[in-house]
């Protein structure tokens, strides 16, 4: 018996030194070799069929581009800061883009749902801007289709600047120091709501994400991540699932899922991508946010419910299915399901820590940017 258990403690022992966790077949020093070589060779995701169609797998993020219709230029970047940081494009004069979308922040504000005109709270969390270069529709619910016309739609919401798109037009219009900033900007000193869209799309596109030590780490170096990041990573691909949705370099696969947050029958029922289709299967849907930068634009969800990373990891593990209270009426045509690319997980406490860590590395640390001077009137 002691034999026994003596030869069990040895095997024990090996496991843990030559890094067999999480896939026999691979050890640390393995994972670290494959996942910093060639994504060709990097260990199968583990994907459903749903996910296959049109799959990117995690890297490098890369440069954003710029649309033939919206060229890049310095000097329209320049005027899009300064009205991005602007507050008198709102009707109260007192409310900036910059007021939901701070940089020390990580270009969020850091509460769980946004608040703008007398203080009206929103309903939703105020996104990060970064990467937004990348997305393929914008806000929560998909409603933009590009930079530009997001950059309208927060100027006429009621709840956040509260402005008449042609009256905060007459106003930018009528501050003199502007004058030269468009000149420069369009050849062109006459104002228009289209160039100020312009403008701002261009500083948008151009706020992303540093090099991360993931993106170290999968450029060949093997030292950028650490052990437990690396296996949190091994995770995020396989057993954990997140590569399902949280693929391609932005962490995102641009798509909208029912994540089981639509919490209906509540206060808070939000049912996303449906208030703009009207179609039953959208229902609770919205998009995949990017998990780049994730560790410094919480807290989390569309609703802003999760204050730390633990608590969605949790969320997740548990399958995140839909509960709706007894007392709730919802009508049955209203309860549609949770993604089917949602089940639980069954991860034990160091691969929640793992998952945590390796969703840290792809983070930065918070910019540090003084708002530009604004034209005199």
């Amino acid at each position: 018996m002691k034999r026994l258990l003596l030869i069990s403690a040895v095997c024990c022992a090996f496991i843990l030194s030559t890094g067999f966790l999480q896939d026999k077949e691979y050890t640390i020093a393995r994972l670290r070799d494959l996942y910093s070589g060639d994504p060709a060779k990097w260990p199968e995701a583990h994907l459903d069929a749903a996910a296959r169609v049109g799959f990117r797998d995690i890297g490098a993020l890369g440069k954003p581009e710029y649309p033939a219709a919206n060229p890049y230029s310095k000097e329209k970047e320049k005027l899009g800061k300064i009205l991005f940081f602007d507050p008198r494009m709102s009707l109260s004069k007192q409310i900036a883009c910059a007021s939901c979308h701070d940089p020390e922040l990580g270009w969020g504000d850091g509460r769980r749902v946004a608040y703008g005109h007398d203080r009206q709270n929103g309903k939703r969390n105020a996104m990060t801007i970064l990467n937004t270069a990348f997305y393929e529709k914008l806000f929560w619910d998909g409603r933009a289709s590009s930079l530009e016309a997001q950059a309208a739609f927060p100027v006429q919401d009621h709840v956040e600047m509260n402005q008449d798109l042609t009256v905060m037009v007459k106003n930018i219009k009528s501050i003199k120091g502007y004058q030269p900033l468009f000149q420069s900007a369009f050849g062109d000193a006459t104002v228009t709501l289209d160039k100020i869209q312009q403008a701002i799309a261009t500083f948008e596109r151009g706020v992303v994400s540093r090099s991360t030590r993931f993106d170290a780490f999968v450029k060949g170096n093997k030292t950028a991540l650490k052990d437990d990041e690396l296996m949190g990573l091994h995770l995020f691909r396989t057993k954990a699932r997140c590569i399902n949705c949280h693929n391609t370099p932005l962490f995102s696969d641009n798509r909208f899922h029912n994540d089981g947050q639509a919490l209906m029958g509540s206060k808070m029922e939000d049912r996303g991508l449906y208030n703009l289709t009207h179609n039953l299967k959208d229902i609770g849907a919205f998009r995949t946010p990017s998990l780049r930068e994730t560790n410094i634009t919480g807290p989390w969800m569309h609703n802003g419910n999760f204050p730390s990373l633990r608590d969605v990891i949790e969320l997740y593990n548990l399958g995140n299915q839909i509960r709706i209270s007894r007392s709730a009426v919802v009508p049955d045509s209203l309860r549609n399901p949770a993604s089917p690319l949602l089940r639980k997980l069954n991860l034990t406490l160091t691969e929640r820590q793992q998952l945590e860590a390796f969703l840290k590395s792809i983070s930065t640390s918070v910019q540090k940017m003084f708002p530009p001077q604004l034209p005199a009137e």
